[in-house]
């Protein structure tokens, strides 16, 4: 591991722990290294056309 991540002091035990947003694949490479890690699969909004968004909001 990096040595600058063992300087780190991120909780009373001294464990990193990341939280995960986005692209799972980092997520799960640092599984793979034994990171404690968790994972949020987000993504932004959809931009809808005006249209299309005008129709949706009628029907829902």
């Amino acid at each position: 591991m990096d040595k600058r991540i063992h300087k780190l002091k991120v909780n009373d035990k001294n464990e990193l722990n990341i939280l995960n947003i986005g692209l799972e694949i980092f997520y799960n490479d640092l599984r793979k290294q034994g990171v404690n890690a968790i994972h949020v699969a987000w993504k932004p909004p959809v931009k809808l056309e005006k249209d299309i968004e005008d129709i949706l909001s009628k029907v829902m």
